[in-house]
């Protein structure tokens, strides 16, 4: 009797566009850890005020926002591939640009401008353009891996940093983010294409007998991207999403990405431990994230993102008082809780933008996302001026854990798009 064998089923090369970008995604995630860490050192040195390093921090949130749906529609024009290396080339130029600072300025052209513009072309609207491009089929789950590898990238980074920059100094760590960022050019350029079709295939998950064809390149990057926010800024669910994905910026990047480890020093805990503890934040966002894209598949996002920000809004409110010396059974609590709730809301927003806006979800997500940084970047300095001026970051817990309520309430008032909303073409 014969058995009849057959051939193993090919793994579709969706995956291995999704594993490079987890990996781009890791490396431009370098320096997005380093800020927190960075400030001591820096202040120490140069002299330089929270407020000031903050004013840095700032741009670069500004930038890294602003430039995500120019991104997605430049990759719509040239290609994610050659935007994706691009990027990652001017991050490792402003990362070693850093260690030739002497002047404030310099810290904000080279963390703010640079860092901040090379970022903001590898945000969340790449990974979004990823799995919106090549997957049908789990394509939530493929958002929050990818969400996720910011996540990772900080697990990875932030301890090193953290170490570096008090062992060999916060040149040193500079230099590292830079090596890091180049050397994950040639596997962009290697692994990543632009369409399915380039391959001759169809998007994962794609019905049967779908067309292999590659879009028409869209023309006028900077038009496409303008136009598709006019159409989206006359809907109600764009100004939902942006209010709350402000909020989600303020209450993470902006306060918790960099000021928790500052704060955790002024009550005496060691800057390595405290970073080690932001790191471990990354440990359960990637678990959070990607659970998060597999119910997003399942549940309603309305109804996810109305729950993730209340629960952030409860963790921040307790946070003030779980600062001591040393790391209590309290704070590990609020670590693992506020970890998996971290970056939880992207695949949820990504996946109300699509629904809503169809094609042109993924630059509307960018423009979201613009104001996810515009919130980062005042929390980032509004936080360093109440540091400043009452000598502790009280007052900062207290005001984010009350917009993550408001943020909660906005996500639920989103209605269920019927059919996507037209948006021109240019």
């Amino acid at each position: 009797m014969t058995v009849e064998t057959r051939p193993a089923p090919k793994l579709h090369r969706a995956w291995l566009i999704a594993g490079a970008a987890f990996v781009a995604l890791l490396a431009s995630a370098g320096f997005r850890s380093a800020p927190g860490v960075l400030i001591d050192p820096l202040h120490q040195e140069f002299g330089w005020s929270t407020a000031t390093i903050s004013s840095a921090v700032s741009v670069n949130l500004v930038l890294y926002g602003l430039f995500a749906p120019f991104a997605a529609a430049l990759m719509e024009r040239f290609g994610i591939r050659r935007v994706s290396a691009t990027a990652l080339f001017v991050i490792a130029i402003g990362a070693a640009g850093t260690v030739f600072m002497t002047a404030s300025w310099q810290l904000i052209l080279c963390w703010g401008v640079l860092i901040g513009a090379g970022t903001g072309s590898m945000a969340m609207s790449f990974a979004a353009t990823v799995a919106a491009r090549w997957f049908v089929r789990s394509r939530g789950v493929v958002t929050g891996v990818l969400t996720a590898a910011g996540a990772t990238g900080q697990l990875i980074f932030l301890p090193l940093i953290a170490n570096l920059a008090v062992g060999s100094g916060w040149r040193t760590a500079s230099l590292v983010i830079a090596i890091a960022a180049l050397a994950v050019v040639p596997v962009v350029l290697l692994l990543i294409r632009d369409h399915p079709a380039d391959v001759g295939t169809t998007a994962y998950g794609a019905p049967a007998g779908a067309e292999v064809a590659r879009p028409a390149p869209k023309t006028g990057s900077a038009r496409r991207a303008l136009s598709v926010l006019k159409t989206a800024a006359r809907t109600r669910t764009f100004w939902l999403l942006a209010v709350g994905f402000a909020i989600c910026g303020a209450t993470t990047n902006g306060l918790v990405g960099t000021h928790f480890v500052p704060a955790a020093h002024d009550h005496g805990m060691p800057q390595t431990t405290a970073a080690g503890l932001l790191a471990l934040v990354g440990v359960f966002d990637v678990v959070g994230t990607i659970f998060s894209g597999w119910l997003t598949d399942r549940v309603d996002p309305r109804i996810l993102l109305g729950i993730y920000y209340a629960l952030r809004g409860l963790s921040l409110a307790m946070l003030p008082q779980l600062f001591t010396d040393s790391v209590q059974p309290s704070m590990w609590a609020f670590i693992l809780f506020y970890g998996l709730d971290w970056v939880a809301t992207v695949p949820p927003t990504v996946a109300l933008c699509v629904r809503a806006f169809g094609e042109a979800g993924p630059i509307v997500f960018g423009w979201v996302f613009a104001c996810h940084q515009l919130g980062a970047a005042f929390a980032a300095s509004a936080a360093g001026l109440v540091r400043d001026q009452l000598g502790n970051y009280t007052l900062a817990w207290y005001s984010a854990a009350v917009l993550a309520i408001i943020a909660s309430v906005a996500s639920l008032a989103v209605k269920r798009a019927k059919k996507p909303v037209p948006v021109p073409a240019n």
